[in-house]
């Protein structure tokens, strides 16, 4: 399997600090081509530039709902600043998550819909965490409006994910997929149209069936394209191809 395109992957994690080179050259065994890498917060801008000085590296800068305790408003202008100079391939990873308990849910919107009004500003797709906050998150999308995007790591409704459809956003699935209780999941993944599906690892987090409990890796993307081909019902490298051309377009990569 070749040309895979690892949506979504934490790169610049500490986790991969001792053997990140040879992370990259696995990942590139397995036929992982190209890796999209979105920041959390804005001390990690710096790092995550360097670490995606390499081939196939995409970066992408953005503010995690889940780390507001290190964000704060004139980050919002800073990230503008970086954008405008680093061109990206993206903003995020940014968004809303109701499930952590004690997250300013307040606090939450105005770095999101501060990020989406800077995608719009420079069209460029976001990279969304909608965890337990998918219709929020599409009202928030729908307010600001020219947008376009994903929103990984999916775990919404069959509903919710037509409506993001129909707002020109994709979903991300990766590890969760390939676990047989993930029914919702893989029904979705079953019958959705394949222009809205990337593939992703979210590593080092997320791990999938085979390593479950385990540091995640890029190379593991050749795995869950394994599971949505068969839950498809059609060949691993027609869907690496299929997924990865959407990526492409999404991201503008090369």
């Amino acid at each position: 399997m070749r040309g895979l395109i690892d949506s979504h992957c934490h790169l610049d994690a500490a986790e991969f600090d001792p053997d990140r080179a040879q992370v990259v050259e696995r990942a590139r065994a397995a036929g992982v081509a190209a890796q999209v890498v979105p920041a959390i917060d804005a001390a990690g801008w710096p790092k995550l530039r360097e670490v995606c000085t390499g081939e196939g590296l995409h970066p992408a800068y953005g503010l995690h709902p889940m780390y507001l305790d290190s964000h704060r408003p004139e980050h919002l202008p800073e990230l503008r600043e970086w954008i405008e100079r680093e061109r990206p391939c993206a903003v995020g990873e940014c968004g809303l998550d109701y499930f952590v308990e004690g997250l300013d849910r307040e606090l939450q919107s105005f770095y999101f819909e501060g990020q989406l009004e800077l995608a719009r500003e420079f069209d460029l797709p976001v990279i969304v965490h909608a965890r337990h906050a998918v219709d929020a998150t599409l009202a928030a999308i729908r307010r600001i409006g020219g947008l376009r995007g994903v929103v990984h790591s999916y775990s919404g409704s069959e509903e919710q994910a037509r409506q993001l459809w129909k707002l020109g956003f994709s979903i991300g699935l990766g590890g969760p997929v390939t676990y047989d209780r993930a029914q919702r999941l893989r029904r979705i993944v079953a019958a959705m149209p394949i222009e809205f599906l990337l593939l992703e690892t979210d590593a080092p987090d997320q791990p999938d069936a085979q390593i479950r409990g385990q540091r995640n890796e890029p190379a593991r993307l050749s795995w869950v394209c394994e599971v949505v081909a068969e839950l498809r019902g059609v060949a691993a490298q027609d869907i690496a191809a299929a997924t990865s051309d959407n990526a492409r377009r999404l991201f503008g990569l090369a």
